[in-house]
């Protein structure tokens, strides 16, 4: 039978991509954990529900005058306690009998972007500078 299951993120690799990145890492993750089971819906709404905390935790973050980083990962850990403790094992109730998918791919991704955002920010303060 574990044969013919597919290979899905791990919770710990949803929880911990939704702490160090944002929730909607963390949510692509489920997502498509979700789209190779063949639930396309369920998909859908966790992605939908990943980008709401994102975009929630990006306004209250930079509500005070000098925004708090820890907030984020207060939030991170709040999204991904919920991707991780409640869809998981709501949809993935045998989750420890699933094949792991390694996490490099989404690991370099990530990298990429956070790369490409700090060389963005670098660069704009040189810019200002001038």
């Amino acid at each position: 039978m574990e044969n013919n299951l597919p290979k899905i993120y791990s919770k710990k690799a949803i929880f911990g991509f939704s702490v160090l990145m944002s929730t909607l890492f963390g949510g692509i993750l489920l997502y498509q954990n979700l789209i190779d089971i063949k639930k396309k819906r369920e998909a859908y709404i966790v992605l939908g529900l990943s980008i709401l905390i994102t975009i929630v935790t990006i306004v209250i973050v930079n509500i005070p005058e000098e925004p708090k980083s820890s907030l984020a990962y207060v939030f991170g850990a709040a999204g991904g306690g919920l991707l991780s403790y409640y869809f998981v094992p709501n949809y993935f109730p045998d989750e420890e009998h699933y094949p792991k998918k390694e996490i490099w791919k989404p690991l370099i991704i990530a990298a990429i972007i956070t790369v490409s955002f700090v060389g963005l920010i670098v660069y704009a303060g040189s810019l200002e500078n001038t």
